[in-house]
């Protein structure tokens, strides 16, 4: 007991709660100093617990306090007649309860704090089922869900985050480079800008760029829009197809079977779903089910810490030991009976596995058999495209052959195209994820702004809203629509579908020869510009060397002629002429150093006697006045001793 109080007072002692006790006066405190010290830890492990206890009711007071020590998992020694003194001793502020929740708080204060941060948003509101069928606060609830697994992703990613060593150094790293290129890419703008200006005509050629950047963006977005149009049409070809199919197997089906094989197969049928109903489903659904409550349950739990999960460990093998014990005493007994009908529940059990076995292996047989009929629908509607019998032979298949061969280079061309929608694609992407990452800075901003003004997840809860009355609103109006209406929507679709086919199918013939000489064109444009820009350098490096060459020729002319004017005017006769005067000014200014130096002392010697003579004469001053108070014969005395002075001097 003497080491739980000692490590009490020394944390009480620390930051943050420096309470400066001893053994002696932590000992004597009274029970209501007790438990607002109590309190004082709550508050530092959950904020919410700032409160002065003296002002609350006691009742109020020990509910909060189980209420918390119950998240934060505090078990109290002892069984349930404990619990009831517990609870007492907590109201009265007992020692011998207080003592212990004080030293289990105190040595795990951190891990606590992480406890009752996760308790707030994983601790699940329990909504009565009665008030779920509405459907407003089903869907409230499920969103709420929602954003409960949303939160749990981000806390394990930001934990993750803290032990990854990612620094605040490292983004300061960062964030310099990325400035220093930023300097970087402004001087060459700058030196790119005073190239420019010197090229003649730059405004207009840079109009013309702009121009041709303003087309190519253009262009683009067409290209965009005749893609978006392409799958359209694509989907739409793509469920006409379907239907045809469908209309087609439907038809064959009832010309080809029989009443008996239709029977036959219908028994077949209700027998496996009514098997499939009965048992394998119920059985699927019933083990979903407990899966699913058990992760509710796991996930109405607070976060476990380490503690807790040797608990569960230290009691999951207590239950496994009770369990061994119970077969050994079982295999101890050996009844004959049960002996037997152990064999025949064993075999029950291989029989239902086996059964369920191939109820499985029959429904994926299905389901590929479906797909294969799907897949042979498809060729054999491929197969009537091309030459428009289902079963080509002989002389037909040659045909075939060569048809393809014929078409191989349609199919290079077509690569080709997806291989530019592929780097379109690329750069969308790209778009689309600078798009997103905007948007999550946008919406953390607005985050940031609701909770500053209080009203955290307004703009979600506003959003969600007006989405579920939105999806709400189509549902009902899809439920208004009737059969005949979607089948003459069918109908117009698909003769809308026929008309747009045969209107587009020149066009993008057209389009197709347009875009190779757009290629052409393209390329020929690219290399015009290099060959331009080329032009514009060469034409300026001759123009500084012509300027050059010509002030090199002037110097020589000057240089070697007879005339002395002109031979001044020469840049070496001038710099010569400059050395030469700098040298005579030098010469000059170190002879006046010189005796700048050599007078220095007795300069400075006749200053100080100056400044001395001046302190005295300010001396002499200062004293006549002082003394000008004084009788006359005091005054005559001092002007001549100021005249003596003078003659002495």
């Amino acid at each position: 007991m003497s080491d739980q109080i000692k490590f009490i007072v020394d944390n009480l002692n620390k930051e943050p709660f420096r309470k400066n006790y001893n053994l002696i006066t932590f000992d004597s405190l009274e029970p209501m100093q007790l438990l607002q010290i109590l309190n004082d830890v709550l508050a530092e492990i959950d904020p919410k617990q700032v409160v002065d206890i003296r002002e609350e009711m006691p009742e109020h007071t020990a509910k909060r306090m189980l209420s918390l020590l119950g998240i934060l998992k505090y078990k109290p020694p002892g069984n349930a007649t404990d619990m009831s003194t517990f609870r007492q001793g907590l109201v009265i502020g007992s020692k011998p309860v207080i003592y212990p929740v004080l030293h289990w708080l105190l040595q795990r204060t951190n891990e606590l704090k992480k406890r009752a941060y996760l308790a707030r948003f994983l601790i699940k509101l329990e909504v009565p089922s009665e008030f779920l069928q509405d459907e407003t606060v089903a869907d409230t609830n499920k969103q709420y869900e929602e954003l409960m697994e949303a939160f749990k992703t981000l806390h394990k990613e930001c934990e993750q985050l803290k032990t990854s060593g990612f620094s605040t150094a490292e983004i300061r790293r960062d964030i310099s480079a990325m400035e220093d290129e930023k300097d970087q890419l402004i001087k060459r703008v700058e030196r790119l800008k005073k190239r420019v200006e010197t090229v003649q005509n730059h405004q207009r050629m840079l109009k013309i760029a702009r121009q041709l950047r303003v087309e190519k963006e253009r262009e683009e977005f067409l290209a965009q829009q005749k893609q978006e149009q392409k799958n359209q049409l694509f989907h739409a070809v793509q469920r006409l197809q379907r239907v045809q199919n469908q209309l087609k197997s439907m038809r064959h089906a009832a010309a080809d079977a029989k009443p008996e094989s239709l029977m036959k197969r219908l028994e077949e049928e209700i027998k496996f779903n009514s098997y499939m109903v009965t048992e394998k489903f119920p059985k699927e659904l019933e083990s979903k089910k407990k899966e699913l409550h058990f992760l509710q349950k796991v996930v109405s739990e607070p976060a476990m810490g380490h503690s807790d999960l040797l608990e569960l460990e230290s009691n999951i093998n207590e239950i496994n030991t009770q369990i061994n014990q119970l077969i050994e005493k079982k295999m101890m007994r050996n009844e004959p009976i049960e002996g037997k009908l152990s064999l025949y529940r064993q075999q029950a059990s291989i029989i239902s596995r086996k059964k369920e076995g191939k109820a499985e292996e029959l429904q994926e047989a299905k389901e590929k058999l479906a797909s294969l009929e799907r897949e042979v629908s498809v060729k054999t509607n491929q197969t009537r495209e091309f030459d428009g019998t289902e079963v080509l032979k002989g002389d037909e298949f040659k045909r075939y052959v060569s048809k393809l061969r014929s078409k191989s280079t349609v199919f290079k061309k077509k690569h080709q195209i997806i291989a530019e929608f592929k780097a379109e694609f690329g750069l969308l992407q790209r778009t689309e994820e600078l798009l997103k990452q905007r948007h999550e800075n946008i919406q953390h901003q607005l985050r940031t702004i609701e909770e500053k003004k209080g009203i955290s997840g307004y703009s979600y809860t506003q959003e969600e809203l007006e989405r579920v009355s939105a999806l709400k609103s189509e549902v009902d109006e899809m439920k208004g629509r009737t059969l005949d209406d979607m089948s003459e929507m069918v109908k117009k679709l698909n003769s809308l579908v026929s008309e747009k086919k045969s209107a587009l199918a020149p066009v993008i013939k057209e389009l197709r020869q347009l875009r190779q000489k757009c290629q052409e064109v393209r390329g020929l444009r690219e290399e015009c510009l290099q060959e331009e820009s080329r032009y514009h350098y060469t034409n300026c490096m001759i123009k500084n060397l012509e300027v050059q060459l010509r002030r090199a020729t002037d110097e020589m002319k000057a240089y070697v002629s007879s005339d002395q004017q002109e031979k001044r005017k020469a840049i070496r006769e001038q710099y010569t002429k400059n050395i030469a005067e700098q040298e005579n000014l030098g010469k000059k200014l170190r002879e006046k150093q010189k005796a700048v130096r050599e007078s220095h002392g007795p300069n400075m010697k006749q200053a100080k006697m100056w400044r001395d003579f001046e302190q005295l004469m300010e001396c002499k001053k200062q004293c006549f006045l002082k003394q000008q108070s004084q009788t006359s014969i005091g005054q005559l005395l001092v002007i001549r001793e100021t005249y003596q002075h003078r003659d002495y001097w």
